[in-house]
């Protein structure tokens, strides 16, 4: 059987280095100086290193960096303690140190607009040879049509605005004649024909007496903005009496008044037709 053989040495209990307390010390009946003598594996990081071991510590991270190419610094940082500690730093952060790498930009073609604009231009070459002739036919009937309303409300528009400007609202017209009626060149007859709400009226003041005035009632007009129809007066003589008959005009229609008795008639059916040629005979 195996046996025990027992030593007068005494095994520590760390093999760190640590300070003897003074009652360990006592019981173990050693000093302060037994305890120096004992070489501790490894340092304790409380305590300071001498330059002798950090001069070595270099050498060997010298040997690691020619072996494996791994770049490893030992730094020391001081704490509010005054306690050293040593952090390791890789060739990883050396490598960051310079920043990130940036990346190739990639150019961007300058011509995507005119690509864009020819593939249109294609598009529409291709539609203008595949497309039916009837269609074409009805797009450009639309367009005519679009452009013959637009034309007609500018016109339309325009002579509106012409007619304001030149016989106002309601639509008046006034001139001066000498018909026979008291009158005279010096004294000429006044007339204004008004279309009142689509009424045509008649006012004679003559030889310029308002007192003496005669208001002559003409047609009813009918229509979409009859209102608006300017009416006009001339005076010729169309049956040959050397007196001046009053001609009322609106649109393409003329209205005679044959004068006599010293005021003015509608002409009867009968005197229509030989007025109709008179006026055909001389442009009125």
């Amino acid at each position: 059987m195996p046996v025990l053989e027992s030593t007068d040495h005494i095994t520590p209990r760390s093999a760190l280095r640590h300070r003897p307390i003074a009652e360990d010390a006592e019981k173990e009946g050693k000093g302060a100086k037994a305890t120096s003598s004992i070489t501790p594996v490894v340092q304790r990081a409380s305590r300071l290193r001498s330059k002798e071991t950090e001069e070595q510590e270099k050498g060997k991270d010298k040997e690691k960096e020619n072996v494996s190419g791994d770049v490893e610094e030992w730094k020391r940082t001081g704490d509010d303690d005054g306690v050293t500690k040593r952090t390791r730093a890789s060739s990883t952060q050396a490598a960051t140190a310079t920043g990130p790498k940036k990346l190739p930009k990639i150019p961007v073609p300058s011509n995507t607009a005119s690509k864009g604009s020819a593939l249109g231009k294609r598009i529409g070459e291709r539609f203008a040879i595949h497309a039916h002739p009837l269609l074409l036919l009805g797009i450009g009937m639309v367009i005519m049509l679009a452009l013959w309303t637009l034309l007609t409300l500018a016109a339309s528009w325009w002579g509106n605005t012409w007619n304001n400007i030149q016989y106002g609202y309601p639509r008046t017209f006034q001139v001066d004649m000498v018909v026979g009626h008291n009158d005279s060149a010096a004294d000429p007859s006044h007339f204004i024909v008004i279309n009142l709400n689509g009424r045509i009226e008649v006012i004679e003041f003559p030889g310029g007496d308002a007192s003496k005035a005669r208001i002559y009632i003409g047609p009813q007009l009918y229509g979409n903005g009859e209102q608006l129809i300017p009416v006009t007066l001339s005076f010729v003589d169309v049956n040959g009496n050397h007196q001046p008959d009053m001609i009322i005009h609106f649109q393409d229609t003329r209205i005679v008044y044959i004068n006599e008795n010293g005021g003015f008639r509608p002409a009867t059916p009968a005197e229509l037709q030989t007025v109709e040629q008179y006026l055909q005979r001389h442009g009125q």
